[in-house]
């Protein structure tokens, strides 16, 4: 197959993929999209904004686990793609279910997220839409659960969508979120039994801005020993630079609030939290 040919049926499947995502939001009068600002919850909010106009609105939902970075991001996009967009203010810190940090957390966490939108769909009249992918449905995933016992939609996984799909389609629409890099709650960086707290994530946060300004925008920094010791990952071709400013990192990691700071040898890659729970390989997210 040639090039030309090939980049044709990239963009002749990107665009499939659309026209099923734009038939599955008209079925819906109204939604609210739990809308992150992520790739996945981006492309549902601007198409649903774009199919069903007023009748769509993006919640964001703000606790401590969402990074300011992110949440100025969700804004900036839906106002440049004229997105209804609210937040909402979420407890999960309050629910020491979720503070526990077991294998579940990320139930307790979607519970909060729907405990806050079903009330506001129920005065609406709207569906809850969220941002879920049909490669999600492999991994480990409780939230999904939560969503799944409140009734929520995932239309892209009813347009059949991966994430692969969402960036090519997200690209044909010109959306900036196509090449957006995986970006989880805070709390997906902290080791599974110690507790999430407004403190660790504030550290989590902290660092991981750090080694941004130090020139690695690919980075994750996850908390154990609770919270006093950061393992760093970043991609492998950026350990040799880690090295060179070895000293730099320790020293904005330690301001940031842990005791000690370590590079994980292996390279960065999504989603290693799940091997404590016996999970050989990594979700797309955390």
């Amino acid at each position: 197959m040639s090039e030309v040919s090939s980049a044709g049926g990239e963009r002749g499947g990107a665009t499939a993929r659309l026209e099923a995502l734009r038939a599955r939001l008209r079925v819906e009068r109204k939604v609210l999209v739990a809308y992150s600002g992520g790739a996945d919850s981006a492309l549902v909010a601007a198409v649903a904004a774009a199919e069903l106009g007023a009748g769509a609105v993006a919640v964001t939902a703000v606790s401590a686990s969402l990074p300011a970075r992110e949440r100025r991001a969700a804004r900036e996009f839906a106002r440049a793609h004229a997105i209804t967009h609210v937040e909402v203010a979420t407890d999960e810190l309050d629910r020491p279910e979720y503070v526990a940090n077991s294998g579940e957390r990320c139930f307790h966490c979607k519970s909060a997220l729907l405990d806050a939108l079903v009330p506001l769909a129920g005065l609406a009249g709207a569906a809850i839409a969220l941002g879920t992918n049909v490669d999600d449905l492999g991994d480990h995933r409780p939230g999904q659960r939560a969503a799944a016992l409140r009734g929520a939609i995932a239309p892209l996984v009813d347009a059949g969508l991966t994430k692969s799909d969402v960036r090519d389609v997200s690209a044909l629409l010109g959306l900036e979120t196509a090449d957006k890099p995986a970006a989880a709650c805070l709390s997906s960086r902290v080791a599974y039994g110690d507790p999430v707290t407004a403190e660790v994530l504030a550290r989590i946060e902290a660092a991981e801005e750090a080694l941004r300004d130090l020139g690695f925008p690919t980075c994750r920094v996850r908390a154990h020993a609770d919270g006093t010791v950061a393992r760093l990952e970043v991609p492998a071709g950026d350990h040799e630079r880690v090295s060179a400013v070895g000293a730099e990192i320790d020293a904005a990691v330690r301001r940031a609030g842990f005791a000690f700071c370590a590079l994980d040898l292996q390279p960065f890659r999504s989603g290693r939290m799940n091997v404590l729970l016996g999970f050989p390989t990594a979700s797309s997210t955390s």
